[in-house]
């Protein structure tokens, strides 16, 4: 059972309703059923519930979304950050602890790796160019992984994968190692070694058709 954050919305629009609305692209759940996991949705709730929601998970997902509101790590905001989103930030963090706390194999997607980096310390480039060049467009570029880590173990070679980001690690939080990189530079992968299994990945693997990373959550969830 594999949990995956959600979006709420102020308005979504299906049939002839448009309401308020906790949702997730179908890329998600997708990928975690292809790699042989069973999805389960997470939408923001009160953090005092956190805890007891990884209780009954066996692997959590992060995933992709706004940008995480900077006051979360000590900064001011810059005018390309985008609008806040207080209710996921604050759930999200509270589900990162939490899963961090139970031992629980953890994924963060994009905003996912993003937070993970800020709920231990570590703070945020606000823009850089060259990872979204077209507004609402998945791009994408060569993602190189680090020899020897979490993450190379699973996808040891360099690959192309789909991005849509304009935000990036800055310093990383504590435990933190990088395990990829852009070609610029940019810290593409995230890992916690003194945890099992903690990866956070810049790009958005929903969008591609390479499951090697769901799967090795889904692998490592069945096992603890």
């Amino acid at each position: 059972m594999i949990g995956v954050s959600t979006y709420l919305e102020s308005g979504a629009r299906w049939g002839v309703w448009e309401l308020e609305a906790a949702l997730l692209p179908v890329g998600y759940p997708r990928l975690v059923q292809r790699a042989g996991g069973l999805a389960a949705l997470l939408p923001p709730d009160d953090t005092r519930y956190a805890a007891d929601a990884v209780a009954r998970l066996d692997g959590l997902v992060i995933a992709g979304g706004p940008d995480v509101e900077p006051v979360r790590y000590g900064a001011e905001r810059e005018p390309r950050t985008g609008p806040p989103a207080p209710e996921r930030d604050a759930w999200e963090l509270a589900l990162i602890e939490a899963a961090l706390s139970a031992g629980v194999p953890l994924l963060g997607i994009c905003r996912g790796m993003q937070l993970l980096n800020v709920a231990l310390g570590g703070t945020l480039v606000q823009h850089i160019d060259g990872h979204a060049d077209v507004v609402g467009v998945f791009g994408g570029h060569a993602v190189k992984p680090v020899p020897g880590s979490l993450y190379a173990g699973v996808v040891p070679e360099e690959t192309f994968v789909p991005t849509y980001h304009h935000q990036a690690v800055d310093r990383l939080g504590e435990g933190l190692v990088p395990s990829a990189y852009a070609a610029d530079g940019t810290v593409e992968a995230v890992e916690l070694p003194s945890a099992d299994w903690v990866l956070g990945v810049q790009w958005h693997p929903e969008m591609g058709e390479d499951v090697r990373v769901m799967r090795a959550l889904v692998e490592a969830a069945a096992k603890a």
